[in-house]
Parts: C-alpha cells; structure tokens; sequence
C-alpha cells in the first residue's frame, strides 16, 4: 500500500508540473538542462534514473533549480522565451534569487536560494553556490566579476568588482572578495586570504 501512495504521488507530482516540460521540449538548450538534472540529482540523491522524472521532480520541488531552468530557456531560442513567459505565470521561480549572467556553465548547484544576487560576467561548468551570497559590481568599475570551473561559494560571501575566481576554488561562508584568486585555493575571511593552496595549509594575502 505503501509504494502504490508512492508512486501515485509522483505520478500527480508529473501531471501538475508536465506544462513546464513544453520548454524542455522547445528549447535548444535541451543538453545543458540534462547536465544540470543530472548533476542536481546526483547532490540531492535522487533514486530514479530517468532524467525526465527527475526533471519533473526537480521543478516541482525545488524552486532555484526552477530559475536556473528558466535561466537556460531563456538563453535558448525565441519560441522558448515567449511561452517561458505565460509558465512563469503559474510556476514561479524562487523569488529571492537573481541571476544575470552573459553565461553560466553547466551543471550549476544552488543549494537554497534566498536572498542571492548572482550578477557575473561568466560562470565556469560544475560551480556551487549557496544561500545570502552577493556577487556583482563595485562602485569604482562597470565590470562584474569573472568564475571559474569547479568553484564553490559558501554562504554569506561576497565576490565584488572586476576581478577573476580561476578554478577549482572555495569562498569560505561570509568571506569578502575584492581581488583575484588563483586556482586550486581555499579562501576565508575579510577581506579574503588564502588559507590551503594545491592541498597544502598556507596563510597568504590576495594580490
């Protein structure tokens, strides 16, 4: 009895969520959405193996990952766009959460949305980005700042101005940045400084 209430809950889950699946379906940005399924799914540890029922879930149940969809309709094609539009009327996105990006790479995670502000030139493949983070410009510059692959924004950070965070980089909970981090570096603090480079404990100012 207990796997039918299952299986009928998901399958009213599809139902009620299946309108947004006619974006996926007119979209030119069907292989980028598959990689960032896949890669939620894997985080989150969802079962199933089918990327249209973890679509589906993933739409239903977390509201960033329906930003972030709405995110790649949008930078698909004109047909897309249009009927995004009228969905956006029915299935909102997290409210508390903004993204303007020229681009962002695949397989972006963003573990609770509230109160984010992702305002960057570029977001590298495979990046984590957690709640109450700000990245955007400063007051001295037009220019926003520039993320690598593979890096991870805790929580409460801040990444400010024109500046570069290379790969494979974590920002530690509420650090402040306002210069460049080379790859392979863990950074805390504020203003921010290198506290492991390439594996090794260290204790080094930005530059």
């Amino acid at each position: 009895m207990r796997d039918f209430t299952i299986k009928l809950v998901k399958i009213i889950i599809q139902i009620m969520n299946a309108p947004m699946l006619i974006l996926f379906i007119v979209t030119t940005k069907k292989e980028v959405i598959l990689v960032d399924v896949r890669r939620w799914a894997k985080i989150v540890e969802l079962s199933d193996t089918s990327d249209w029922v973890n679509l589906l879930y993933l739409l239903y149940k977390y509201p960033e990952f329906r930003s972030l969809y709405y995110y790649r309709i949008k930078k698909g094609n004109f047909l897309g766009l249009v009927l995004m539009h009228f969905i956006k009327l029915f299935y909102k996105e997290c409210p508390s959460l903004f993204l303007y990006c020229d681009h962002i790479g695949c397989g972006l995670f963003i573990q609770h949305g509230f109160s984010t502000i992702v305002n960057a030139k570029s977001i590298g493949d495979n990046c984590w980005i957690n709640q109450q983070v700000t990245i955007g410009y400063n007051s001295k510059d037009n220019f926003p700042p520039t993320i690598g692959n593979n890096v991870t924004i805790s929580s409460g950070a801040k990444i400010i101005g024109n500046i570069t965070i290379n790969d494979h980089v974590i920002v530690g909970a509420n650090a402040v940045v306002v210069k460049d981090i080379p790859s392979n570096c863990v950074v805390v603090g504020v203003p921010a400084y290198i506290i492991k480079r390439d594996g090794v404990k260290v204790k080094e100012q930005l530059v």
